[in-house]
């Protein structure tokens, strides 16, 4: 588990700006706050470029996406794009509804991702492949490496693949991480935030996939340490725990 690139977070305390949906914008505060960097959420077409190239790291997720976000996070992206400042694209639901697909082609088409972050469904829904979802959550079973793989091939870009083991690759190297705890899918937006987390080791200019495994390796580790906590009764008592240990050292 690397380490040094936490410490590296910490050092530098990375500007991540956040365009997000509505239902994890204080969580993903707290939690990137807690890691170690500064969050920033700017969601209107009129700044959303210029906060772009003022940042380390741009977070685009379309949980809640509309028309007018969406071009909001066009520019943003391309201003990323445009200032080699990293990209991590969260295609939340992009398999739930034909509305949601359409939002992310336009992204794509638009914007070159550093990481896309998914579950095995969201990610299998990108290559024309029909995997079972509820909703934004993928309920069914696959190995998901064939499936990252695929995708990175396909959009030219590295993979986190979410899932009892997290599969990040860019369609050649493939690295996979078991760190977690099932807690973690009984709170709203942990896996949101986990790409804002995604996004902060990224800001710190160390190889793409090391960091995006070193991030997913950490949370997962974290999230472990706050379940085990003896005062933990449920998924409440785990969250305060976790946002907690995001902000500890010791890995346990």
């Amino acid at each position: 588990m690397n380490e040094g690139i936490l410490h590296k977070v910490r050092e530098m305390n990375p500007l991540v700006h956040n365009m997000t949906n509505q239902v994890v914008m204080n969580f993903s505060a707290n939690g990137l706050l807690a890691l170690g960097a500064s969050p920033i959420m700017a969601n209107a077409k009129e700044d959303a470029a210029e906060v772009a190239r003022q940042s380390d790291g741009l977070l685009l997720n379309i949980g809640t996406v509309g028309e007018e976000q969406l071009d909001a996070m066009i520019l943003a992206g391309k201003a990323a794009n445009e200032q080699e400042i990293p990209v991590v694209i969260d295609p939340v639901g992009v398999a739930a509804t034909s509305y949601r697909t359409k939002l992310f082609e336009s992204l794509l088409s638009e914007v070159q991702p550093t990481v896309i972050k998914g579950n095995a469904g969201e990610l299998a829904h990108l290559i024309g492949r029909k995997l079972e979802t509820k909703g934004v959550d993928f309920v069914g079973e696959t190995d998901p490496t064939e499936v990252a793989e695929e995708v990175a091939r396909n959009c030219g870009t590295s993979v986190l693949c979410t899932g009892k083991t997290d599969i990040v690759t860019d369609g050649n190297r493939t690295l996979k991480n078991e760190t977690g705890t099932a807690l973690l899918t009984q709170i709203t937006g942990a896996g949101c935030l986990l790409g804002s987390v995604v996004t902060a080791y990224l800001s710190v200019g160390e190889d793409v996939l090391e960091s995006a495994h070193a991030a997913a390796a950490y949370y997962g580790k974290k999230a472990e340490i706050a379940a085990s906590q003896t005062d933990v009764r449920g998924p409440g008592t785990f969250l305060s725990h976790f946002i907690d240990q995001l902000a500890g050292e010791d890995m346990g």
